[in-house]
This record gives structure tokens, sequence and C-alpha cells, in this order.
């Protein structure tokens, strides 16, 4: 184990101990492994074995990644729904999807679970191919009224403030239902949308 993992086991195992209100005494006894040694391991001062660390954590009754995956040393673990963007309106990164243009948000993040898009739909007819994505997809008409057509279903009219919650991996594509254009936000799993 890297020192810097050891000296993060040491603490987890100091501040576990000390919630059972264990001494390094009390612990030593309860795992067999030398005082001296336990002293050492909690400062971060020697590296921790294998055999050493399954000892511990049969005695303090935790799985081993419970003692290598705390907080680092230099401060308070970052919360783990950190990560946020902000999306100006008008901004984003422009993206043409099945004949529709719109502005993708959160692009700067990496790994994404999903993306939102807000599409300026104005054809009327269904020219091109469909669109597919892994997973599942959410549709709401912000403005306007629009068919959504699909390789699964006839077409579906929707208006504004109509949502559709689907799997996008279903080919589908958006056309607006009359000469009025429609905005549509559009939540889709992953980076990208694939067109056929």
């Amino acid at each position: 184990m890297t020192n810097r993992l050891s000296a993060a086991a040491g603490a987890a195992i100091r501040r576990l101990r000390r919630d059972r209100g264990w001494t390094l005494a009390d612990l030593s006894a309860r795992s067999g492994v030398p005082l001296s040694s336990l002293s050492k391991v909690e400062l971060g001062q020697t590296s921790l074995g294998y055999e050493v660390l399954i000892r511990l954590c049969r005695a303090l009754e935790v799985d081993i990644d419970h003692l290598v995956r705390q907080a680092p040393l230099d401060g308070p673990a970052p919360p783990q729904a950190a990560r946020r963007a902000v999306i100006r309106a008008g901004q984003g990164e422009l993206r043409e999807l099945g004949g529709a243009s719109g502005i993708a948000g959160a692009t700067e993040l990496l790994r994404r679970h999903f993306t939102p898009v807000v599409l300026e739909v104005v054809a009327t007819q269904h020219t091109g191919g469909l669109l597919r994505a892994p997973g599942e997809a959410y549709l709401m008409v912000l403005e306007g009224r629009a068919l959504m057509h699909s390789d699964a279903y006839a077409p579906l009219s929707v208006a504004q403030g109509d949502g559709v919650y689907f799997d996008a991996e279903m080919g589908f594509a958006l056309t607006a239902q009359d000469e009025t254009p429609a905005r549509i936000l559009l939540i889709h799993s992953g980076d990208c949308l694939l067109e056929d």
C-alpha cells in the first residue's frame, strides 16, 4: 500500500478506534497487531501490509474499502455530488440533431450521465434518419407544438407543457406540427445522440 493510502487508512483506523471508545491497547488485543506498530500505523509512519490490514479490519468489523476510501489527509472529503454546470440563456454547445438545431448544456462536464439540449424544431416533414441514445430520454415542449416520430409508434402530437419519457434506443425524430417553430427541451442519456 502506498504511503498516501497507508496514511489515509491510518487516520481511518484511528477514527474508528476512537468512535468505539477503544485505546490502542484495546485494538492491539483485539487484532493481534503489536501496540508499537499500531501507533505508527495510525500516525501514517509505516506502510500497512495486507495481513496487518486484514487483522485490523476484522477487529474493527469493517471492509478493507472502508479504510482505503477515506477522505484525503489535507481536508474533509468533497461532497459526492459536487459537480455543477451553469447554462446561461443562449449559451451552450451548438448541435444539429435530426434536422433541428439546438444548444447542449453542461458539455464541459466529463462522463455525464445525461445531456440537456434545447432544440429549435422548424421542419414540418420528417425526411432524415432517426436519433438514438443508449438508455432513456425525456422531452418537454417549451413552446409550440411538435410531432414525435419513432420506429415503434405512430407519430405523437405534443404541445407546450407536454412531456414524454421514453427509451432512447428506440429511434425517434421531431418535427414541428405546423409552420410555427417548436422549442423542445430534450434530456438524453450519455454524451451524444447517434443518427441512423
